[in-house]
């Protein structure tokens, strides 16, 4: 029966039992489509990256002897819509089945759907083969729970999966988390190893991408691309990450640098969300260098690391599954304010929001904290509406695909869901933010301040918001010394740092 089966952008998964299981009469269908580059503003680094990766995969494919059709972007035959083209091949090729893998996102799931529905030929769906639990295994362990931990839910995959556990089946170390000694400042000690980068030409990814007018953000060097877009390039960064990186990540993976683009990350965010590798490859390879290697690297630094992937990953997924489609128009906050112009360009005076936008700009990267606490922190405080938040993560970094970007935007950093994901809303003065960086010593205003004109916008900020948001916060347990706090400042106290938050907030873009 001759059948065409469909590889979107981020399931380039070689180890797929799709490559075990064809003949002749089975093609494959991969396309570069406006209807991807489109929907957000994407930088140019994430689409290089996508449609490197994508035509590699399609390589691979041939060279095995699958029968493969690649649309590029300037491709004749290319609607640049999904449906259209997958009815196109259809109806030119005589396909009698169609045949796709579950998509990551629901835009996507939505629309294969009803191409299902619409196609004259019989439709067969496929899991992707990656994630290590089901779309609704989060939801089925959370079933009659009154909140959803994601530290409950990672001891359970731990426990799943015989992840660092005893024969007892206790955790390795005595304990499930070592999240506290994972918030290190780095002050120039240990030495950073160089990054495991590339030196691609990209080129002619970049070049068809102009001629076709596809509206990108962000810088690159199209003669020096550093990110990989194989699977041995994957395998070589995860190598690198455990042998040079991963004896100091668990201790300052919290921590920021204004030299610094990547300190100890592993930089594997993408070749798992393309699928590249599996995440149980990704976790095996580093417990077995950390168990040969056991003298020189603490459980605290592994632990770390399995926390992000088997715990966080896992879980986002299975918040996205469970809350969608509601869970994209959440603000529970009632936050309204446009997103300042300088996360667009990095120009503010704010020299820690300088840095990590720069450097997401430059790299189409940045950390989870830099996330999580200087974009995301500013963002929350200024009182941005989640809409706009969300359009910027989802373009700017190379790794941002819906299903993980939206839980991570939307409920832990602007804590829209109302408290789905967080305990608490991650909001902070300037003095976390110097607690784990050295971006206030050069910074034009000072952490120390409150209220005057050379104050660290971030602590009017802060209280401005705790009071702004009384209402909805008063309930929870882990905001009453804030408020508590709050209540003992005089009245000329709180209304001098009110006026100077108003400022900021009203012209964001002066600062």
């Amino acid at each position: 029966m001759k059948r065409l089966r469909l590889v979107l952008g981020d399931q380039l998964n070689h180890n797929h039992s799709w490559y075990r299981d064809d003949d002749a009469e089975t093609w494959y269908f991969i396309a570069e489509m406006r209807q991807e580059t489109d929907y957000a503003s994407h930088h140019i680094q994430k689409v290089v990256a996508f449609f490197e990766a994508m035509a590699e995969f399609a390589a691979w494919l041939k060279v095995r002897g699958k029968n493969v059709i690649h649309y590029t972007l300037d491709h004749p035959e290319n609607s640049q819509n999904l449906g259209t083209n997958i009815a196109g091949l259809v109806a030119k090729h005589q396909f009698a089945c169609f045949q796709y893998q579950l998509p990551d996102e629901y835009r996507l799931d939505q629309q294969l759907a009803q191409l299902a529905d619409d196609l004259s030929i019989p439709t067969e769906v496929f899991d992707s083969e990656h994630f290590l639990t089901e779309r609704n295994a989060l939801s089925k362990f959370f079933e009659g729970k009154k909140t959803l931990l994601m530290e409950s839910f990672y001891r359970h995959m731990r426990k799943q999966h015989d992840i660092l556990l005893t024969s007892a089946g206790e955790p390795e170390g005595g304990q499930w988390n070592f999240d506290q000694s994972n918030r290190k400042k780095w002050t120039g000690s240990p030495e950073i190893p160089h990054a495991r980068g590339f030196r691609k030409n990209v080129t002619a990814t970049v070049a068809r991408l102009e001629h076709c007018g596809v509206k990108t953000i962000g810088a690159i060097d199209p003669q020096q691309f550093s990110w990989p877009t194989s699977r041995e390039d994957a395998l070589a960064v995860l190598r690198h990450f455990c042998s040079a990186l991963l004896p100091h990540f668990g201790d300052y993976q919290d921590a920021m640098h204004d030299r610094e683009v990547y300190l100890f990350h592993s930089r594997l965010s993408f070749a798992l969300n393309s699928k590249l590798l599996h995440p149980q490859e990704v976790i095996d390879k580093a417990i077995a260098h950390w168990r040969a290697h056991q003298s020189e690297i603490d459980i605290s630094q592994i632990e770390g690391f399995v926390r992000q992937i088997l715990g966080w990953r896992e879980y986002m997924r299975g918040i996205y599954w469970k809350a969608m489609p509601d869970y994209r128009r959440c603000n529970r906050l009632h936050n309204h304010r446009p997103l300042p112009e300088f996360y667009w360009s990095g120009n503010t005076q704010m020299n820690c929001l300088h840095h990590a936008i720069r450097n997401s700009l430059d790299n189409a990267y940045a950390h989870h904290i830099q996330r999580l606490m200087i974009t995301g922190n500013f963002a929350l405080l200024a009182q941005v509406h989640p809409d706009q938040v969300e359009a910027w993560y989802l373009g700017i970094y190379i790794d941002a695909i819906e299903w993980v970007e939206m839980p991570n935007t939307r409920g832990m950093s602007q804590f829209a869901d109302g408290g789905l994901v967080a305990t608490k809303p991650y909001v902070s003065s300037g003095s976390y933010i110097h607690k784990m960086s050295n971006y206030c010593e050069s910074c034009r205003y000072n952490v120390k301040e409150r209220t005057s004109d050379e104050a660290c916008p971030f602590n009017s900020l802060y209280w401005h918001f705790i009071e702004e948001k009384r209402e909805r916060l008063a309930h929870n347990p882990r905001m009453s010394m804030m408020l508590h706090q709050l209540d003992k400042m005089s009245d000329a106290d709180r209304k001098a740092l009110r006026t100077r938050a108003r400022q900021i907030i009203q012209n964001p873009d002066k600062f």
